[in-house]
């Protein structure tokens, strides 16, 4: 059986690192243009065919790292583990990167925003880097356990687990912001798009839902020692 060679790897690191720096370079051209002071919220309203541009990049970054995985995996569950590495060496540099051009951030509590696709994700800097953190990890096991067995895959009741905890994740990301956009409905009822937009851009991030956040991760982690522990036992029974 042939094995992963740490060559691939090394890879797929330089690689995701690569992509980490364009976008921490698209982020610091944006930021040049809109917050010439320095970022913060509230955001500044920036025109609609910008905003487009900037979703459907973010989409392409992950098409380009799904590709990564599909590339260096050798079954779907290494190839699924292999994105998850590429997309948590990218965020990780892309922070790493951005502090050592700009100094930003101040420090990992520092807000951010995070994603765009469906609704605006923020939070915390060191809430990313830790669900990064937990992403090599998984990715790294499920390697590990690949080398050992090709037919290890991850079972249903494991992608329940895994689905349900990204969800809460996701959940804890958006909430604060969906929270404001439902205070506000009557406001975005309005017929003109800039005026909409305009309201839009008045969030100011009230409150991190760390309850959430340390829910979903908790279950992340309790798929992470399911899935360690069931592959421990094929092993020894092999």
């Amino acid at each position: 059986m042939q094995k992963t060679t740490l060559r691939t790897i090394i890879n797929l690191t330089i690689f995701s690192a690569a992509m980490g720096y364009l976008e921490c370079a698209v982020v610091i051209y944006l930021r040049k243009i809109y917050y010439p002071e320095g970022f913060d919220f509230p955001l500044k309203p920036i025109e609609i065919n910008i905003g487009i541009v900037e979703i459907i990049r973010e989409a392409a970054t992950l098409v380009m790292l799904i590709g990564a995985g599909l590339l260096a995996g050798r079954t779907k569950t290494e190839r699924f583990g292999f994105f998850l590495y590429s997309f948590a060496i990218w965020d990780i540099f892309y922070y790493l990167f951005l502090k050592l051009l700009i100094g930003w951030p101040d420090s990992l509590l520092t807000w951010d925003i995070l994603f765009l696709i469906p609704v605006t994700w923020v939070g915390p800097v060191i809430a990313p880097v830790i669900n990064s953190l937990t992403m090599i990890a998984m990715a790294l096991l499920i390697n590990y356990f690949t080398d050992k067995n090709l037919l290890t895959g991850i079972k249903k009741v494991e992608w329940a687990m895994l689905i349900f905890g990204s969800l809460v994740m996701i959940l804890s990301y958006t909430l604060d912001y969906m929270k404001f956009i439902v205070e506000n409905a009557d406001r975005f009822s309005l017929p003109e798009s800039s005026a909409m937009i305009e309201k839009s851009t008045g969030y100011v991030p009230q409150s991190f839902p760390w309850w959430l956040f340390i829910i979903g991760q908790t279950i992340l982690i309790a798929v992470l020692i399911l899935f360690v522990l069931r592959n421990i036992r094929i092993i020894k029974n092999t």
